[in-house]
């Protein structure tokens, strides 16, 4: 069998029947079924079945995707290594992020890239944390930025970041810029957090709801937004409040459109990941990328520990008993 027979084989897969591969690989259908015939003819084995009018994987073909997807991308990997010996700093770099982590400074990095590498072709997709493992896996992303690990041995995970989650409400909230003591002070605040999909595993909103319950939160008043922009367009309106990560609404925050809520008992993150495939060929380029990204977040680590010593001092000088001190200071 060739890569081509295996790429053919997963596009029918991904793409749910011959005719939608043959648009995709601008092929006629006959010639799509012709090569997926002379595959099964040398496994000896059927790959597909026809069900209620639909194309499924057979027992055979379950079994087959994810060998075809480890060699379609290793065939991929032998391109764009012998492409490199000839221009290292050239060729094709993909990027999949989710789609929260796509915002302000991924920009800023992607401007940068593309004026220091202009003979590289960057594409960005955006996916969810699963997905984002997938598309790396099946070699059709470089690398991916996701929420927490992926467990699957054949992808390599450095943890770049762990990113604070807050309470964010509008600026006229009785609460902004305040503190509560407990999570559950806020059960019956209306919530805006993202769906959870049946079926679709999302790591943000799964992390979201585990939060709720672990502080006393189990039924709340929550309006499901699967659009980022939706939810901070709702919270600047006084709609409801939300837990999010801080790069979420950084700029809302800068023009003070949204205003935060100060939780003590609230200690909870998102670990950023950046994930490759094990074993995997990464260009030049694709090095340099990723060497920017984990400087772009090594520069967030330093920025959030000062941010978080500034807000300490704050409170200790708020604090009754810093007040005394002060008094007492400026009278003797």
């Amino acid at each position: 069998m060739d890569s081509e027979a295996l790429s053919t084989f997963l596009t029918i897969y991904r793409s749910g029947g011959v005719s939608n591969a043959a648009k995709i690989l601008h092929r006629s259908q006959p010639a799509i079924s012709r090569r997926i015939a002379l595959l099964e003819d040398e496994l000896g084995v059927p790959l597909f079945e026809r069900i209620a009018g639909r194309t499924v994987l057979s027992d055979a073909g379950r079994v087959m995707v994810p060998y075809a997807e480890r060699a379609v991308a290793a065939t991929r990997d032998a391109e764009n290594a012998v492409r490199s010996l000839v221009r290292s700093n050239s060729g094709p770099v993909a990027l999949a992020v989710v789609g929260t982590l796509a915002g302000g400074g991924l920009a800023t990095i992607m401007k940068r890239f593309t004026r220091e590498h202009p003979d590289v072709a960057l594409t960005l997709r955006t996916a969810r944390s699963a997905e984002v493992s997938d598309l790396i896996r099946r070699g059709e992303a470089t690398i991916g930025l996701r929420y927490d690990f992926d467990r699957s041995t054949d992808l390599d995970h450095e943890r770049l970041f762990a990113e604070r989650l807050q309470v964010v409400c509008a600026p006229d909230h009785p609460r902004a810029s305040g503190r509560t003591r407990k999570l559950a002070e806020l059960r019956n605040e209306r919530w805006i957090a993202f769906p959870e999909v049946p079926g679709r595993r999302e790591i943000t909103a799964s992390h979201v709801f585990a939060l709720f319950q672990t502080h006393g939160l189990g039924e709340i008043d929550w309006t499901p937004v699967d659009s980022l922009t939706a939810q901070r367009r709702l919270i600047e309106s006084g709609f409801g409040i939300a837990l999010l990560a801080q790069s979420m609404v950084a700029d809302e925050l800068k023009a003070s459109n949204i205003a935060t809520i100060d939780v003590g008992d609230l200690s909870a993150s998102h670990d950023i990941v950046a994930v490759t495939r094990r074993g995997g060929f990464l260009s030049a380029a694709s090095r340099h990328l990723l060497d920017m990204i984990r400087a772009h977040y090594s520069a967030d680590k330093i920025a959030t520990v000062k941010r978080a010593r500034g807000q300490v001092a704050k409170r200790q000088m708020a604090s009754p008993r810093a007040r005394r001190g002060c008094a007492t200071c400026s009278t003797g």
